[in-house]
């Protein structure tokens, strides 16, 4: 009897095993493989690629913070106007812009993860790229943030801010393309929403940062602290990405083979992926030629224009409400958290809908919204204070969902490359003017002639209201609904260019590949994203 059960037993214990072996070995499905995929790219990918961005936009914008802790006095001479401090930050975006222009072919040709990385990572060397040749020198980059910590003038500021946007004008524009080897149109949004985003936690945490540097008593001043604890991390950081960020699906060792089929074919969706670093000539002529990238330039200029004046002088405006500058730099970090939100949330719906152009014009409308109330509520400091939120929400969603738009609707690789950096350079203009808008004696409120919001707002202003003692908010603000205004333009001519194309060549099958190697976006059955 005792054998009879033990018999039993083992019979019962191999049918288990039996059983959770077929139940391994059935076949998963291919949406689960996908998500699967999704999730082990956003694991590898975007952790690194937000706090890169993070500490970019550190690096960028806390000037604004440090001109509270004394940088002018110490290196401007007090700088009375206010015009040297202008010069210095707005010296990034000359650099900046000059060196976007450069970068066209780099970005097909170069190894994508290292090239992204050394750009990030600022240190002195030299970058092994594609077909074994040497990345020239304009790549070699050394710690200019910590650097800038150094400076006791206001020519080594000046030479600092230059190297500092030498060095950052390829990873901008180098991401968007760089994520397009990776995700659909369907996930681009929210991507790169998660990546801008951090732009706008950039605001908040160097705020934080720079309240509790404001506190602390050492023998180096506090902006001279403030550069050198957010230098060093940076430095770290891109060594940390040449080794974490994978190279293009066909290349990087992350997939086994099944894994990288299906990578190849998530990018072949609505559209055909080049295969290598391929660099058509003709698509870079096609992008020179194509009004679209012009038109979403003028919407990024004004976009930017907001976004660089609100970072390099958010605290100081905060100031003017009555508050000390420690607590200025506290109060930053709200409309920033509020930013990255509101980002969030266009993004996932604009995903969704895959729509981009009406968000970008509502986020816009949003920001000019704003400064609207900056311009006519010269006494209430709650109103006041309600508009920074408006304008730093406006501002960093219109920038962050024009960035996935773009990363799509180009067509093929080489147009991407070449189209996404002259969008860019032509916004970042926008800079420069942003960087000029805010001079001490145009305080508090802000605002050039009265003229520029007579011509574009008087529906809504009362002449008495205006004074010529401000100017930036009003232009700042004129520049908000024209780029609202491109925005409706550019989606409603995507519409009307999918209807056209669904008329004459019949409606494409829903993620089916497009041959774009030869007519990029022009391709019959290629579909832009509105």
């Amino acid at each position: 009897m005792s054998v009879d059960k033990h018999t039993s037993s083992f019979e019962e214990k191999a049918l288990s095993v039996d059983r959770d072996i077929v139940v391994e070995t059935e076949p998963v499905s291919p949406h689960v493989e996908e998500k699967r995929l999704v999730r082990k790219l956003d694991w590898r990918i975007m952790p690194i690629a937000c706090i890169m961005y993070l500490f970019a936009y550190l690096d960028r914008t806390n000037l604004g913070n440090a001109r509270l802790q004394g940088l002018p006095q110490d290196t401007l001479h007090g700088d009375p106007t206010g015009v040297l401090f202008d010069w210095v930050n707005s010296v990034f975006f000359f650099s900046y812009v000059d060196h976007l222009s450069n970068t066209r072919n780099d970005f097909v040709e170069a190894v994508p993860s290292p090239y992204l990385a050394w750009l990030r990572g600022r240190w002195m060397g030299s970058l092994l790229g594609a077909h074994g040749t040497i990345i020239p020198p304009k790549f070699l980059l050394c710690p200019d943030r910590i650097i800038e910590a150094t400076a006791f003038d206001f020519g080594g500021l000046v030479v600092a801010r230059i190297g500092l946007g030498v060095f950052e004008a390829g990873f901008g524009p180098g991401i968007p393309l760089y994520m397009s080897f990776f995700y659909t149109k369907e996930e681009m949004g929210m991507r790169m929403a998660y990546w801008f985003g951090f732009a706008a936690v950039a605001g908040a945490f160097g705020g934080l940062i720079a309240f509790g540097i404001q506190h602390v008593h050492a023998a180096v001043a506090n902006w001279k602290l403030l550069f050198i604890v957010e230098g060093v991390p940076t430095v770290l950081i891109g060594l940390l990405s040449m080794l974490i960020l994978p190279n293009r699906p066909e290349e990087t060792t992350m997939f086994n083979e099944k894994e990288r089929e299906l990578a190849l074919e998530r990018i072949n969706r609505g559209i055909k992926a080049d295969v290598g670093k391929t660099v058509n000539k003709s698509h870079i002529y096609a992008a020179f030629k194509d009004w679209r990238i012009y038109a979403a330039g003028v919407l990024y200029f004004g976009a930017n224009c907001a976004l660089a004046s609100i970072s390099a002088f958010l605290p100081t405006i905060i100031t003017t409400f009555g508050y000390t500058n420690a607590l200025a730099q506290l109060l930053t970090v709200p409309p920033y958290a509020v930013a990255a939100v509101y980002l969030c949330l266009n993004s996932y719906t604009s995903d969704r809908l895959q729509s981009r152009g009406i968000f970008i014009a509502a986020a816009s409308t949003l920001a000019g919204v704003g400064y609207i109330l900056l311009l006519t509520v010269p006494s209430n400091n709650h109103v006041r204070y309600f508009a920074t939120f408006c304008i730093t929400s406006g501002t960093y969603t219109t920038i962050g969902v024009i960035i996935a738009w773009f990363a799509h609707n180009l067509g093929s690789e080489t147009k991407k490359a070449t189209g996404i950096p002259m969008y860019m350079a032509i916004g970042q203009c926008g800079s420069v003017l942003g960087s000029h808008l805010y001079p001490k004696t145009d305080g508090p409120r802000y605002m050039l002639v009265a003229l520029c919001l007579l011509v574009c707002l008087n529906w809504l202003a009362d002449p008495a209201v205006i004074v010529n003692d401000s100017r930036g908010f009003a232009v700042t603000c004129a520049l908000q609904f024209v780029a609202a205004i491109a925005a409706l333009v550019l989606t409603v001519s995507y519409r009307l260019e999918n209807k056209r194309r669904d008329k004459k060549y019949g409606k494409p099958i829903r993620d089916a590949p497009v041959d774009t190697l030869e007519l990029a976006d022009q391709a019959p059955m290629f579909r832009y994203t509105p």
